[in-house]
């Protein structure tokens, strides 16, 4: 259990780590900030009305659907970052804070089309009402022990995911006139499933699957959470929560809370929640497939090639996401697709034009979307944008010209038009009616057509003149969302939502008709159409992936859309949310004029907010950490213990990353620290230490792979103090000298790796090497050099992996002062600090089983998966005549488990069995050659 715990506490402090963005933002940000008792919103300068619109719903929520999840609120600190072109944002412990990631989203079928300032905050201020009101009982315990984020852990152990999201989703449709729970794309998953007769799980649809689709915990939460209130009352999920947050019951408190408030069993709510809108899920939204019994692939964005043949987006589990050209039923690999935030393209007259994402060398929080052209002949690729913040780009008859959706932070969104050979900007179309565009595409050289977002959410398909930006809108503005128009003759052809399922609908631009389109669709929804005089090609949603859909126009039913039939109120499935006094009042919030004010960077710098323990095997450390909301300071006071050498240390770091590089200061003192000498009797000793540095972290990414470039140096000073016999041993020299040492830290860290595909152990191409030398540069001579390197292959099949070790390390034999040792040896033995070493290794990791199996509701079994491995270290050994090279040989074989625990943390845990070859010269008498262990291995490469 303590092992379990340890890692829980650390998953979460890197998950929350890496969500941060330690040190994203420039100096030269001026933040400012606008306050009211609901939240202090913390944005660059130039933001201001977005803060105060946010600033004042959160205080409109806090008023108003409070009460559906407890009394108390505590102020919010919520960060607004324009310069990332993620849509995104979240809330979180340790610290308290919320990041809002400010970039809309091209896809409206997928998230709404509401205003995105709005959406995030009903979104995310329904994570802040949780969290101040899950700190109760037994969760409260936790935060007095361990913090903020002793806290988030008895939180996420107590109360599952799919509450969380599918609460603050329901907030969304109830708050708003849309709102995910309206969208039909959002539970076109759960509809496939049913549609294929896949009957999973309650643990498998928590937990997901590596090899059969599953869709999200947001879907699963807002189905459960509405029927709750919609049959036990709004304040159902408040008394669940209250009681399961407090752990009353103490094991399995959430289910026992909805056992006592339904008058159920907690299997028995959901089955019953799932069938209330399995039962509404009947109607005419697609007619079951010839499902496969696994996922097959996403086929996406289809396109009629210029020779008939059909080019799309093709995503397995085993394989990445590529471009394909399908002639017949034969596919050929165009080439595999760079890293991109969705997987819109163009295509015409044998190029490809797409959006590939591409992060800044240093700051974190602004990124980028670089158009890329590829030829689909010979898959050459070519960039002719950069920097830029491009997306859905589609391109003219002529192939002279582009067009894209450019998104710069805090400014309207523009269409802007390009030279489709050099990316050089032509023309930037003005937006008097501040339109948010999605999916534009070219009508003729005078006239474009996009799906668009007004201020309001409503969303209308328009025609906009490409000379100065007037707006002809095609359909009426309504909360409908819709995208992905083509334009074929006179017609233009788009998807949009309807009477609870994404259909295709046609307009007519000489008489202004709306057409809905009748498709024989085996799937669910019609999505990104494809036109040609005689065909109409959309993809489907299936239990299979995204599956192509080929209908004759002949054979399509046009069926006339009247006004009154446009504007009515969408919905997808029957939840009364009228009778609640919070329904619809985002149109009803009034922005106040907001004073904004100065926000310090240094404000509250060393924010310590949880203590952790963690296990890194000799290592046991129990750390009290600190981190400031703009998360430019890393602050560390730790206790640890070191089994091998069995000392104790205390100590503190702090890493400040708001100036390039970072700046690093640490001190730390270790109560006996030993060691063997020549005669194998101990030495015992004492360490005070003091280290400053430099370091510098670039991201290199670029194309198909990320690229991690870290380097820096520190000083370290360092006072050795010998205890009891060994003390006396010393010669005069070491009595006066080798108490006091300075030696230089310098470090070179470097990944590359290609993406990897779901059920990808490790990435199919990537290297790891790490390159650490320490030389003493006061009082003794002390040196270490050690070279480390792993190397990830493609091993026999696409889910195998062939990894290679390389390792060197050679230190002086002077032993005035020993350095930590971090070599790799030969696993099996015990680990010497020998003067002379070097290492080979090469490992064979394959898949076993995708079993999706769990129990209880305590451990999931996602993946079983297997490694054959062998070690060749040979070390430069003392002997009473010299140094002879001695080898240690092993080989053996490792059983992972890839699981997660409480249907929420991930735990990758195995087995190891190792057969020495060579003889352990550094282990007890009678140890044998035969080695098990137990390991809780840690990841280079975090999927």
């Amino acid at each position: 259990m303590k092992s379990i715990i340890c890692s829980a506490f650390y998953t979460l402090l890197i998950s929350g780590l890496h969500a941060q963005r330690f040190g994203g933002n420039p100096p030269s940000v001026r933040w400012q900030q606008v306050n009211n008792d609901a939240a202090r919103v913390i944005f660059p300068m130039g933001m201001d009305s977005a803060a105060a619109r946010i600033a004042a719903v959160a205080a409109v929520l806090s008023k108003t659907t409070l009460p559906t999840i407890g009394p108390r609120q505590n102020k919010i600190d919520i960060v607004l970052h324009p310069n990332t072109i993620i849509s995104n944002g979240y809330v979180a412990l340790g610290p308290f804070r919320s990041e809002f990631y400010l970039t809309p989203s091209q896809n409206s079928f997928e998230l709404g089309s509401l205003r995105w300032q709005d959406m995030l905050a009903i979104h995310e201020y329904r994570h802040v009402q949780q969290y101040n009101n899950f700190n109760i009982g037994l969760s409260h315990a936790f935060r007095i022990l361990f913090g903020q984020q002793g806290q988030e852990l008895a939180n996420a152990l107590a109360i599952p995911n799919w509450f969380w999201e599918g609460d603050a989703v329901f907030q969304e449709t109830l708050v708003s006139r849309q709102g995910r729970g309206r969208l039909p794309f959002f539970f076109d998953d759960y509809r496939s499933l049913w549609l294929a007769g896949k009957d999973y799980s309650y643990m498998k649809l928590r937990n997901g699957s590596l090899r059969d689709f599953t869709p999200d915990h947001y879907r699963l939460g807002y189905m459960l959470v509405a029927y709750g209130r919609e049959k036990y009352g709004d304040d159902f999920w408040k008394k669940v929560t209250q009681d399961a947050a407090a752990f009353k019951g103490l094991f399995y408190p959430f289910q026992r809370a909805v056992k006592q408030y339904a008058g159920q069993s907690f299997d028995a709510f959901t089955k019953d929640a799932i069938g209330h809108f399995k039962s509404q899920a009947t109607g005419p939204g697609g007619a079951a497939t010839a499902t496969h019994k696994h996922f097959v692939a996403d086929q996406e964005f289809p396109t009629y090639a210029d020779n008939g043949n059909i080019v799309y987006v093709k995503t397995s589990y085993k394989k990445l996401s590529a471009f394909v050209e399908k002639t017949g039923e034969s596919e050929r690999t165009i080439r595999v697709k760079d890293v991109s935030i969705d997987n819109q393209f163009a295509y015409h007259n044998g190029k490809i034009i797409y959006a590939s994402y591409r992060p800044a060398v240093r700051w974190g929080w602004n990124d980028y979307n670089e158009l890329q052209v590829l030829d689909v002949a010979s898959g050459m690729q070519k960039t002719i944008t950069h920097k830029s913040k491009y997306f859905s780009p589609a391109i003219s008859e002529d192939g002279q010209t582009i067009v894209a959706v450019d998104v710069q932070p805090g400014t309207q969104s523009i269409l802007h038009l390009l030279n489709a050979e050099t990316g050089a900007l032509i023309k930037a179309i003005p937006n008097g009616k501040n339109l948010f565009y999605t999916y534009p595409v070219f009508r003729n050289d005078k006239q474009l057509v996009a799906a668009v977002r007004k201020p309001s959410g409503e969303m209308a398909l328009a025609l906009i003149n490409s000379n100065d930006g007037a707006v002809d809108y095609l359909t009426e503005p309504v909360f409908r969302v819709m995208g992905n128009p083509v334009v074929q003759h006179d017609t233009i052809y788009f998807t949009a939502a309807d009477n609870g399922y994404d259909r295709l609908f046609a307009v007519t631009l000489s008489d202004r008709k709306l057409y809905q389109l009748a498709m024989p669709a085996k799937g669910i929804g019609s999505y990104q159409p494809a036109v040609t005089d005689n065909k109409i090609m959309f993809t489907s949603f299936t239990a299979d992936g995204y599956r192509l859909q080929e209908a004759g126009k002949t054979t399509t039913g046009w069926n006339v859309v009247s006004k009154e039939q446009w504007e009515q109120a969408i919905t997808t499935f029957k939840i009364d949310l009228s009778k609640s006094n919070a329904a619809g009042l985002l149109g009803n919030v009034t922005v106040q004029n907001a004073v904004a004010s100065k926000y310090p960077q240094t404000f509250r710098l060393f924010n310590f907010h949880s203590l952790l323990p963690y296990v890194t095997d000799p290592d046991y450390t129990l750390s009290l950490i600190g981190n400031n909301v703009l998360n430019t300071m890393q602050s560390e006071l730790f206790v640890s213990y070191n089994r091998d050498e069995q000392y104790k240390q205390l100590g503190t770091n702090f890493t400040y990353g708001g100036l390039f590089p970072y700046i690093k200061l640490g001190a730390n003192y270790i109560f006996d620290r030993r060691d063997f000498d020549a005669s194998n009797k101990p030495i015992y000793w004492n360490e005070g230490q003091v280290n400053a540095g430099l370091s510098v972290p670039l991201n290199l990414s670029k194309g198909r792979s990320t690229i991690n470039l870290t380097f820096g140096s520190d000083y370290v000073l360092k006072n050795v103090s010998y205890k009891g016999a060994y003390k006396d041993s010393l010669d005069k020299h070491q009595q006066a000298d080798n108490y006091h040492l300075g030696y230089i830290n310098g470090y070179i860290s470097f990944t590359h790796q290609l993406q990897q595909a779901r059920q990808h152990i490790y990435p199919r191409f990537a290297q790891s090497v790490y390159i650490n030398y320490r030389n003493a540069v006061q009082s003794v001579e002390a040196r270490q050099f050690l070279a480390s390197g792993a190397f990830y292959f493609p091993g026999f099949a696409f889910t195998h992996n062939i990894v290679i070790s390389l390792a060197f390390q050679n230190r002086d034999t002077l032993n005035q002062y020993r350095y930590s040792n971090s070599f790799p040896f030969s696993r099996g033995y015990e680990s010497p600090n020998l003067h002379n070493m070097y290492k080979w290794g090469v490992n064979y990791h394959l898949p076993l089983a995708y079993p999706d199996f769990g129990i209880g509701n305590i451990v999931y079994f996602q993946r079983i998966r297997a490694n054959a491995f062998y070690d060749y270290t040979m070390g430069n050994v003392l002997y009473r005549n010299g140094y002879f090279d001695t080898k240690f040989r092993s080989t053996g074989g490792e059983i992972f488990f890839d699981t997660k625990w409480w249907n929420e943390l991930s735990v990758n845990f195995g087995f190891r069995y190792s057969h020495l070859l060579d003889a352990d010269l550094y282990a007890g008498p009678g140890s044998g050659s035969e080695r098990f262990e137990f390991v809780l291995p840690v990841n280079l490469f975090q999927r």
